[in-house]
């Protein structure tokens, strides 16, 4: 219809300027019979493009598959970045291998052609849920009865150091629910010891394998409770050092560095609702003394938990607060995995994902 438009077809100008027209050496360009009939090509392609618009990437990879033709014509960048721009804020789940550069959905197109010619298509099929899926290889009876075979070996239990301001800030608890929800998170111990006052351990079980989840908080129970809407309060796993240049680097106290020291790897849990306001400078740079190569291997993996309260509430995407994290500047292996803290939506693929690289 008239009413409706694409955003590659409002960066026209854009796609002119990618795909020019060859004019022969020594043709005038301003020939009438020639823009005449550049002009209709162009019409044509772009009426083309409009309609692919309407396609599934999948749909569009199965119709690049019939001849050379399609196969060319389907690659068009301006159609896969509107894919990319469109289809980001449904991904529930990206990782440090297939994040896509922020320039993508923060440039004009033009401006990207000018830079350098980026594969849209390519980046696409990198990092969408539906190719990750399909990457996914089956369970077989084979691997089924391996892992029934290495659970009666006794096996080393993984710790994983969990922190984070989603831990606190959200109003369901996310803690609460995995320790109340045996039928999708089965306790395999009784909590241990806290630390400090601000933290305790517990030991759940994920198909056959057993881990133990180190949770860390910013201060005691009573503090938290007293201090909930007070988002300035005094953070006790950390202490401040001011650098000559002006600058403030977190430092972890103790009791903290013992856990990380032990940790076999990493939850950061991200408080992701998209209606507060949320300081991810002071997070990043948080994260940064937890994850320090100091108090252990560089290469543990870390869980970043994208989680909001309840399905009502809007959230920020995964790929966004990937960004927002400064997590490309990590490395190791991390994972971005959307949950949410009423129902646990989401968290099994998350453990599975840290547990799978973990390295004993």
């Amino acid at each position: 219809g008239q009413g409706q438009s694409t955003p590659f077809m409002l960066e026209k100008k854009g796609w002119r300027k990618a795909n020019k027209p060859v004019v022969a050496f020594g043709e005038k360009s301003s020939d009438p019979q020639f823009l005449s009939h550049s002009s209709q090509i162009l019409q044509n392609i772009c009426v083309k493009l409009y309609i692919m618009s309407f396609l599934t990437p999948k749909e569009l990879i199965y119709l690049g598959s019939t001849n050379h033709y399609w196969r060319i014509t389907v690659q068009d960048p301006l159609l896969w970045r509107y894919f990319l721009i469109r289809d980001l804020p449904s991904w529930n789940s990206i990782d440090w291998e297939s994040l896509p550069d922020a320039k993508i959905f923060n440039q004009a197109f033009v401006e990207l052609d000018d830079i350098s010619p980026c594969n849209f298509m390519a980046v696409y099929k990198k990092c969408c849920s539906f190719h990750k899926r399909f990457l996914k290889p089956n369970r077989t009876t084979y691997s089924a009865m391996s892992s029934f075979l290495q659970s009666l070996i006794t096996q080393t239990e993984p710790c994983f150091a969990m922190f984070g301001p989603g831990l606190e800030d959200l109003d369901q608890s996310l803690v609460y629910t995995m320790m109340t929800s045996p039928d999708i998170l089965p306790l395999a111990g009784m909590p241990s010891r806290q630390i400090q006052g601000i933290g305790s351990g517990v030991t759940f079980n994920l198909n056959g394998q057993n881990f133990n989840i180190q949770t860390l908080y910013s201060k005691t129970r009573k503090e938290r409770q007293r201090d909930k809407a007070d988002t300035n309060s005094i953070n006790k796993m950390f202490y401040e050092v001011s650098n000559v240049d002006g600058t403030t680097q977190y430092k972890l106290i103790e009791h903290v560095q013992n856990v990380c020291r032990l940790a076999d790897g990493f939850i950061y849990v991200a408080d992701a609702e998209d209606h507060k306001r949320h300081n991810r400078q002071i997070e990043f740079a948080r994260m940064s003394a937890m994850l320090d190569p100091t108090l252990g291997p560089s290469g543990r993996p870390l869980l970043v938990l994208s989680c909001i309260s309840c399905a009502s509430k809007e959230r920020i995407p995964c790929v966004y607060l990937a960004h927002q994290l400064q997590l490309n500047l990590l490395d190791r292996p991390w994972m971005v995995q959307d949950i949410e803290a009423a129902s646990l939506v989401g968290l099994l693929d998350g453990i599975q994902w840290l547990l799978e690289h973990v390295k004993h």
